[in-house]
């Protein structure tokens, strides 16, 4: 039996890995093509979603890439543009004497200014705070029902995260101590402010495809990107996150340019539909509504939030502990010193182009967001490497031409 799984096993890995060389010199056959017609030497494909980074970086797949063909991250790290403001006023709550419940990525977020001596709930809990680590908001409302004390869940995320907050107060999964502190961002407006940014230099190339999210558009579906194809006149793949799911992705990208089309195009089937996760769309509407809101080191972008309803406002901590919330005058830039997260989140620099990384600010001790979460480019780097880092680390030691 053992040795029958292995000989299907190894037929799988053979197939797939003839199917990711012939994908792969595809890839440098219409490269070559669309940059010999139309002149360009560079040509950048961004990725909205951490988990498409760290497949892309894990698996080296820009070592597959012709030269001049650049993967660059965009804002796919949920946890990397939570605001300071907002750590620092979850650290308050949690020396007032509130429970503080957190994911491991948002409990180990350093803030730009400390709260009576710490950056992060981290180091808040080392100084006595009670502060508790969770996987899941239904963890924390166990928790939380347990002791009864006064608790706030800090709940971070896309739109995948959303339903799930929404549906725990809509089945009244929520014990009255127990209050949300929402900070869930949407992914389309932050994708239209990284293609206009991509567009401001005009010695850098713009954005010239996106490979979409994958779990995301789960929820919201496919045709969330259509404005994004209609208004930059450039293709738009909903990606799985196996290797060989990214490498088709990018193919059908270069596919369209050299076509001259522009279209949003699903390749990650198995989960993902043209119209997405009806019901958990209608779960997410009835309980948040959408905001401008404020991503860190970015600033504040045009209906990219969601607060808890004022129909739901016994669940929401912003009404219940008077949570200040930022407002555009507010807003400053709020990277810690040197760190050039925010332009990574952009795909405006690689995370080697920060002074900082891998000094400074490194995964056992990071500085700036990007570096904390498995989703941030900068830690998803600092771990797997990537060919423009190991070509940053040859030209450091004088190897590199």
């Amino acid at each position: 039996m053992f040795s029958k799984l292995y000989l299907e096993l190894e037929r799988e890995l053979r197939y797939n890995k003839r199917a990711a060389e012939a994908v792969e010199n595809k890839i440098h056959r219409l490269f070559i093509e669309y940059s010999g017609r139309e002149g360009v030497e560079r040509l950048k494909i961004m990725d909205f979603c951490g988990t498409h980074e760290w497949s892309i970086t894990y698996y080296g797949l820009r070592s597959l890439m012709p030269r001049g063909l650049e993967l660059v991250a965009g804002p796919g790290c949920p946890v990397c543009v939570v605001p300071s403001h907002y750590i620092e006023e979850a650290i308050k709550l949690s020396f007032e004497g509130v429970v503080v419940y957190a994911y491991g990525d948002v409990y180990k977020l350093r803030a730009k200014r400390s709260v009576k001596g710490a950056f992060s709930l981290s180091e808040a809990r080392s100084l006595g705070a009670d502060v508790r680590v969770v996987q899941d908001v239904l963890s924390a409302a166990r928790d939380a029902s347990s002791h009864g004390k006064p608790s706030v869940f800090i709940a971070v995320g896309f739109e995948t995260a959303a339903p799930a907050y929404a549906w725990a107060i809509l089945r009244d999964h929520l014990p009255g101590n127990l209050k949300l502190l929402s900070l869930v961002k949407l992914t389309p407006p932050a994708m239209f402010y990284s293609l206009e940014v991509s567009r401001e230099k005009p010695t850098e190339p713009p954005i010239s495809g996106v490979i979409a999210p994958g779990h995301v558009s789960t929820i919201t579906g496919a045709k969330a990107w259509v404005p994004v194809a209609e208004n930059y006149g450039i293709p738009v793949v909903v990606s799985g996150f196996e290797p060989l799911d990214v490498l088709v992705s990018i193919l059908e990208i270069l596919r369209q340019l050299v076509a001259g089309r522009a279209e949003v195009v699903i390749e990650y089937k198995r989960s993902v539909s043209w119209h997405g996760d009806v019901k958990a769309q209608s779960a997410v509407n009835r309980v948040f509504e959408v905001v401008d809101d404020a991503w860190r080191g970015i600033g504040f972008l045009p209906k990219s939030g969601l607060r808890i309803r004022d129909n739901y406002r016994r669940h929401d901590a912003i009404a219940e502990y008077g949570v200040r919330e930022l407002k555009p005058g507010m807003w400053e830039k709020d990277m810690p010193p040197g760190c050039r997260c925010a332009e990574v989140v952009l795909g405006k620099a690689y995370p080697t182009h920060c002074p900082l990384f891998m000094k400074s600010c490194t995964p056992l001790k990071p500085i700036g967001p990007c570096m904390v979460s498995i989703e941030g480019t900068c830690a998803i780097w600092a771990r797997y490497g990537s060919r423009e880092f190991l070509d940053e680390l040859a030209r450091e030691i004088g190897e590199a031409s």
